[in-house]
């Protein structure tokens, strides 16, 4: 089993912290391809192998939740994915909890799918530390990728960050939700539903 892993950071690339190997989407599909990359817990992020953060309860069920609140908005002609990889050539193959993807599973059987078929993705955070890497690294792989929209559904601050408009080196705009605040939808250039951002955030019920 091949493994590398490395702690990426918020404004740092990964070439910055050291002299490490970097390999491209097309060897990482491969190395999965022959089996020798048997370690699921693993998504490919600046050409580098990072260990996935063990999801805790409340990071579980709110992706659940938010799946939930995504998929009666989502119109025919696309699909809610969990947690499965999106290619970004030629670095990058992250695993975002959810995305908003054209068409139906059994589109992507000999393929996963790229930037042409993602309208959204979606990252859920409960740790600092792994926020770090969905406002840095992350969230430039899905900028350079051309993915026009990254939701971060920050539950240590209790809001969602929404980012649009990918250029290279990030996104141009950032647009912060509170839980009474709406969050508009964007598919394909047009507006196709509004979510609260509080049903993003679900609380513990109280006894």
């Amino acid at each position: 089993m091949m493994s590398l892993t490395t702690g990426l950071t918020e404004g740092t690339t990964a070439l910055e912290m050291g002299d490490l190997a970097r390999i491209t989407v097309d060897q990482y599909e491969e190395l999965a391809r022959l089996g020798t990359l048997a370690d699921p817990g693993v998504e490919l992020v600046n050409g580098l192998l990072v260990r996935k953060t063990t999801k805790s309860p409340r990071h579980s069920a709110t992706v659940m939740v938010i799946e939930e609140v995504i998929r009666a908005v989502t119109p025919e002609g696309w699909h809610v994915r969990v947690e499965q990889p999106v290619r970004l050539p030629e670095h990058d193959e992250p695993e975002p909890d959810l995305a908003i993807v054209r068409g139906n599973a059994i589109d992507y059987l000999e393929r996963h799918p790229g930037p042409a078929d993602v309208a959204l993705v979606v990252e859920v955070e409960v740790a600092a530390a792994s926020l770090r890497i969905d406002r840095g690294d992350k969230l430039r792989a899905y900028s350079r990728g051309g993915i026009p929209a990254y939701w971060i559904v920050n539950l240590i601050e209790r809001r969602v960050e929404v980012y649009g408009d990918p250029v290279p080196e990030g996104y141009a705009s950032l647009v912060t939700h509170e839980p009474s605040s709406d969050i508009v939808l964007t598919i394909a250039g047009q507006e196709r539903g509004r979510v609260v951002a509080g049903d993003l955030l679900p609380e513990p019920r109280t006894p």
